[in-house]
């Protein structure tokens, strides 16, 4: 199994910007050049396009066996992976879950747990939506959608699979967040807000888990090509819709533009973020990154990271209670 050091692989990606120059960096280190994730059982949320689409068939191609999770089965992508499954005799299991139902989330959890004998290795919290425009337009529906989404669905997820995982002592949750989770762009709704939300619960997770030895890595991608332009523009006209003219009477041009966002533009692999996710799987319990950057270009993030780092291990790394599980995440 592949096993490069968490130093390793955040030196590589803070030099070059890019995780495929880290990858060939670290390869006189690794064992193998392709991770081997023969034998995990990997629950991934949002699979009906994007990240986690692509992740399910990466992993799946590289020995897991996946629970590929969307909302609203059968659908025709979720019948798309089954025939996937068949034709290359993939591990790729399609199962019902919203990840705003407690019902379907426990549901969908409890029958993977139930399948493998024993609880999930993995969770990849992945499933996220974005409505754009400012934030005085943002009423009350469209704002509960997006923070009931992007923060409470990795919540209930994580809920759901933790005490199985405590159980086993081991596994591994990967939330995947964003460059715009460490900084701000004007006029994109609530998106940063629930992203800072998501650092902040995932770093939390990460220390709270340490004496049960499971581990946390929060993804932070930059902007890449795929759905989820599509389904932020459909968010956002109806947004735009039904919002009040005496919120948005304040913004003309920035409203006018709503719904009409183009990532056609982007040129970044999509597949970087499932790679980089399939390496860290691979890499030793303990030594996982907490943070992980990919982009196709800059990577604004990196010095925030590393402050935020510094202030943490500086502020509590030698109390005698908070301080090992602060070294232990940040590989002090």
């Amino acid at each position: 199994m592949t096993d490069f050091s968490r130093r390793t692989l955040l030196a590589g990606v803070a030099a070059t910007g890019t995780l495929a120059a880290t990858a060939a960096r670290a390869q006189t280190d690794m064992v193998e050049a392709t991770p081997d994730l023969t034998g995990q059982a990997i629950l991934i949320t949002g699979t009906s396009s994007g990240f986690g689409r692509l992740a399910t068939e990466h992993f799946a191609q590289l020995g897991a066996r996946v629970y590929a999770t969307m909302r609203n089965t059968p659908r025709p992508e979720g019948e798309e992976l089954k025939r996937l499954a068949r034709d290359e005799n993939l591990d790729i299991r399609v199962l019902r879950l919203d990840v705003l139902d407690n019902d379907e989330v426990n549901s969908a959890v409890g029958q993977a747990e139930r399948e493998t004998g024993r609880g999930l290795d993995v969770l990849v919290n992945n499933a996220g939506i974005g409505i754009s425009g400012p934030i005085e337009v943002q009423d009350m529906e469209a704002t509960r959608l997006i923070f009931d989404t992007n923060v409470f669905g990795y919540h209930r997820l994580a809920r759901a699979v933790l005490p199985a995982m405590r159980s086993r002592r081991q596994g591994h949750i990967f939330n995947v967040s964003s460059q715009l989770g460490r900084v701000i762009v004007p006029h994109a709704g609530h998106y940063s807000p629930t992203k800072f939300a998501v650092e902040a619960w995932g770093e939390q997770l990460a220390y709270e888990l340490v004496p049960h030895d499971i581990g946390v890595t929060i993804i932070q991608p930059g902007g890449y090509p795929t759905e989820v332009w599509v389904n932020r523009n459909i968010y956002t006209g109806e947004l735009k819709e039904r919002a009040a003219e005496v919120h948005k009477e304040g913004y003309p041009q920035v409203v006018a533009s709503m719904g009409e966002e183009d990532g056609s533009g982007r040129s970044a692999e999509p597949m970087d973020v499932p790679r980089a996710m399939a390496r860290v799987i691979a890499m030793a319990p303990g030594t996982r990154p907490l943070r992980l950057p990919v982009s196709g270009g800059n990577i604004p993030q990196i010095r925030i990271n590393e402050v935020s780092e510094e202030t943490q291990v500086g502020w509590l790394g030698r109390s005698p209670t908070l301080g090992p599980v602060m070294r232990a995440v940040h590989g002090k």
